[in-house]
């Protein structure tokens, strides 16, 4: 089992960053979701510091123009996948991290209670890189084997109307498949 006890990813390509931005589950909560999301700071941007920054509330909003609308906002993911495909985990999977906002699909809501949150690095205009994609198979079939997970969702699925990501180059068919062969294993 790569999860400790406590909802922490044990592998050698991932980096743990506790962020305050979480708190617990519900009672009883059955964790059952994966939302998948992307983020970039700036816009476009490709560094991983400033969403570090911003899930562990040092990000300086004065840096640029965009950060403004992010002054006090605290949030988190449990999970942040880089280009490279080196993952750093924010949150115990135990935990509810602060990532998919409100939210409503399948005649349920607060999608932060129930699902496990994973950002890929990257934007809704460009596509994905192939190890962010290998990675993200790997974390879910990985997940799967701790959690009784059944749904991998968009956030724009839980958020229609205020969510788009992670938009039109991801490649829902290849993970959906590819997590089912691997399941079948």
């Amino acid at each position: 089992m790569w999860f400790d006890d406590d909802g922490w990813l044990r592998a050698d390509w991932v980096t743990r960053m506790p962020s305050p931005n979480y708190d617990t589950r519900p009672l009883g909560t059955r964790i059952d979701t994966v939302v998948v999301h992307c983020i970039s700071l700036p816009e476009r941007g490709r560094s991983k510091q400033y969403i570090e920054d911003l899930f562990l509330n040092r990000l300086d909003t004065s840096l640029h123009d965009s950060f403004g609308e992010l002054h006090g906002l605290h949030v988190s993911s449990h999970f942040l996948i880089d280009r490279d495909g080196s993952v750093t985990q924010f949150v115990s999977a135990d935990n509810r991290a602060w990532h998919a906002g409100i939210s409503c699909a399948m005649d349920r809501q607060n999608f932060n209670h129930f699902s496990i949150g994973i950002e890929l690095l990257g934007d809704v205009y460009t596509p994905f890189e192939p190890a962010q994609m290998d990675r993200l198979k790997l974390l879910i079939v990985e997940l799967k084997k701790t959690y009784p997970l059944k749904y991998i969702l968009a956030h724009s699925e839980i958020a229609p109307g205020r969510k788009t990501d992670p938009g039109p180059f991801f490649e829902w068919k290849g993970l959906r498949k590819s997590i089912t062969y691997e399941l079948a294993l």
